[in-house]
């Protein structure tokens, strides 16, 4: 079997095994487990799983069974009591949470986040989607489920996604392209974040450029535990934590990276303008 397939196999075993414990917990009398207190919702490739690492390390913090639950995008339909299920039953002071960036992009997540966790608190990643875009296009080829090359992929995505929402954005389908082909869409962040600020507070929702917990781990972590309102606290390490190893030559040429520049710039653009904040991704990059 190939890397992709193997990692791919085992990932499957490990959310099944992981998806029947919470059936049998949630099985038992009584009160499964508590809801979280914060998700990490997003995005993808933006570094939410150094994140979830950082959070997961601190003492007044208990994390999920595991990182990407999914239980608001994909898994809605097994329940409150199964998603309790996946988190411990905490000590007074002591938060729970997860961490799935599937759920900045589907568009049914706000909605349901906003009705199950009204008193919760979200942290988003934000990474140049020029950037985000080449790497999930890595990320995706991975695991088998990419076999266009990237200038290709981009140019099939609208036709992809269009194709697979005919039937809504629940539809087996639909989850594939979503998770899997939507490079330009996911990092056309202002679209996403008016659909959780429709239904939510946005003194709840902390955005953080990724490029900011990069260059300073300790000071951006710190933003997010005051945030969250939790004590001061420093990691054993601020070490990058990703699953994939880039190989061979860059498909993201000068040419197609100032295609992307172009396209993300209006939506860049507006994203300044929701946040308040200055030039997310300046053009610095050579081109």
């Amino acid at each position: 079997m190939s890397g992709p397939g193997r990692r791919t196999v085992t990932d499957w075993l490990r959310r099944t095994v992981r998806s029947t414990r919470a059936w049998g917990h949630a099985a038992l009398p009584g009160q499964p487990g508590r809801l979280p207190d914060f998700l990490i919702i997003g995005g993808q490739r933006c570094g939410t799983t150094s994140l979830y690492r950082y959070l997961a390390a601190h003492p007044q913090v208990r994390p999920a069974t595991g990182k990407e639950l999914q239980f608001f995008s994909l898994h809605y339909g097994r329940g409150e009591r199964w998603y309790r299920a996946h988190f411990p039953t905490t000590p007074p002071g002591v938060r729970s949470f997860e961490a799935s960036p599937y759920y900045l992009f589907h568009p049914s997540v706000p909605a349901r986040v906003a009705a199950t966790l009204p008193e919760a608190r979200f942290v988003a990643l934000l990474r140049d989607p020029v950037e985000r875009a080449y790497s999930h296009y890595l990320h995706t080829r991975s695991y088998g489920a990419e076999p266009l090359s990237f200038a290709d992929a981009l140019d099939a995505e609208e036709e992809r996604l269009a194709r697979a929402l005919r039937s809504g954005p629940e539809t087996a389908a639909a989850h594939h392209a979503l998770r899997n082909h939507s490079y330009l869409a996911r990092g056309r962040y202002a679209e996403q974040l008016d659909r959780w600020f429709a239904v939510l507070p946005r003194e709840r929702l902390y955005v953080v450029r990724s490029e900011e917990l990069a260059a300073d781990p300790a000071g951006t972590y710190a933003g997010i535990l005051r945030f969250l309102e939790l004590p001061p606290f420093t990691p054993a390490a601020f070490a990058r934590h990703t699953r994939r190893v880039d190989v061979g030559p860059s498909q993201l040429t000068p040419e197609l990276r100032a295609r992307l520049r172009a396209y993300f710039a209006p939506h860049n653009a507006r994203l300044a303008d929701l946040l308040g904040w200055p030039d997310p991704w300046p053009d610095t990059a050579p081109c």
